[in-house]
């Protein structure tokens, strides 16, 4: 029984020994020609670079589009089934908020005006800006302070400006500044910072409900948003119910983010143009890996065919290919999202607003990509080596 165990691993070990043997000489063939290893690695370098950059550009966008559900962080938002995005909210009658809170699984609800308007800054110069206006009661989703007092917000024309990459626009404003809205003046109370940057270029302002229906010119109905507050989470399918009885929706903070992301994938021309750019990227590293891979196995088959004339078995050949591929298609996935991290990290310290984000589903399908691109480059030198006898080699 001993010597049976030696036997089987003294196989082992010569087997580990064949392999790791082949692999070496497969390494070897590969980098020798430092020319074609350079091509065949750029060309899924900036194949997995053009794919991770387009989506990950796709991703930023998804997620600055959600900014204002994210900052605010309701756990229920109640709106018009029309509403696409945030950022497009149609308002809804006074009566609509008795109705939310007389429900019986509501701990508490609140409005929330979402709006556009234009500044007068001091200078004279006019500047757009989005306007968030809270609860006044509770002050529900009011953003983190790095500067002056959320109680002051309370008094006479306060204002509250988030620091994002857009507070210069309003020529970066102090406590105390001073601007004209809609012929009413505002003051700058507080400066504040939050989760999330805009994705339309506007500078944000906080201020109290009241005030922001006060100063900017609306409709007859003034609440763009019914921020719910559950008594537990089993209240919120029922809650769900009875708001789409009284012809609304109400979605949780996850629900709206991920409608808003649909409608930009698929109601917008966004989607398809970053599908169409990643497509081609696909196709441009699959075409120059495969070209470069097919030139390299033509101009190494004398040497594939030498070591099956020593004894190489063909399984040993696809091993040696496939090794070959595997190591250049990962290799230049490695590079490529480097050097797109790279990239990302460059822009954004010169475009702060540059909307782009790598997440691992990004890098799961540069991965899948490059996946496909090393099976296709495998498939055709195993299809060219597997054909060569050795005479015809030594007849050469």
């Amino acid at each position: 029984m001993v010597r049976k165990q030696e036997n089987l691993l003294n196989d082992f070990n010569k087997k580990t020994g064949a392999v790791k043997g082949i692999l070496k000489i497969a390494f070897k063939l590969l980098v020798n020609d430092k020319g074609k290893f350079f091509a065949l690695l750029m060309g899924i370098t900036f194949a997995v670079f053009l794919m991770v950059q387009m989506t990950s550009i796709f991703a930023g966008v998804l997620k600055s589009a959600s900014s204002t559900v994210t900052n605010i962080g309701a756990k229920i938002w109640i709106m018009d089934p029309a509403v696409n995005t945030v950022a497009n909210s149609i308002p809804m009658p006074d009566y609509v908020l008795d109705a939310v809170r007389s429900i019986a699984g509501v701990k508490y609800a609140v409005p929330l005006y979402s709006g556009g308007a234009t500044l007068k800054l001091r200078s004279g110069v006019y500047q757009s800006v989005s306007v968030l206006g809270l609860d006044d009661t509770s002050l529900l989703g009011r953003p983190e302070l790095l500067e002056g007092n959320i109680e002051d917000i309370y008094a006479e024309n306060g204002f509250l400006v988030v620091k994002d990459v857009e507070f210069q626009k309003l020529e970066n404003p102090v406590i105390g500044t001073e601007f004209e809205l809609n012929d009413n003046r505002g003051v700058i109370v507080g400066i504040a910072k939050v989760a999330s940057n805009c994705l339309f270029g506007m500078p944000t302002l906080y201020t109290t409900y009241n005030r922001a229906i006060q100063y900017i010119p609306s409709t007859r109905f003034t609440i763009s948003y019914i921020l719910v507050e559950p008594k537990n989470d089993s209240a919120v399918e029922p809650i769900k119910q009875e708001v789409k009885k009284m012809g609304y929706v109400a979605v949780t903070n996850e629900e709206f983010r991920e409608n808003i992301s649909t409608y930009y994938k698929y109601k917008t021309g966004l989607g398809t143009n970053i599908l169409l750019m990643t497509v081609i990227s696909f196709i441009v590293g699959l075409s120059i890996s495969g070209q470069t891979f097919y030139t390299f196995i033509l101009e190494n088959l004398d040497k594939f065919g030498a070591l099956k004339a020593i004894g190489a078995k063909s399984h040993e050949l696809i091993v040696m290919i496939v090794f070959q591929a595997g190591f250049t298609a990962l290799t230049g996935y490695g590079l490529g999202v480097g050097l797109c991290s790279l990239m990302i990290v460059l822009a954004k310290l010169r475009l702060p607003n540059y909307a782009s984000t790598i997440t691992y589903t990004n890098l799961g399908i540069a991965f899948f990509m490059v996946l496909i691109i090393a099976i296709f480059s495998s498939y055709i030198g195993v299809r060219k080596v597997l054909k060569i006898e050795p005479f015809d080699v030594f007849r050469g």
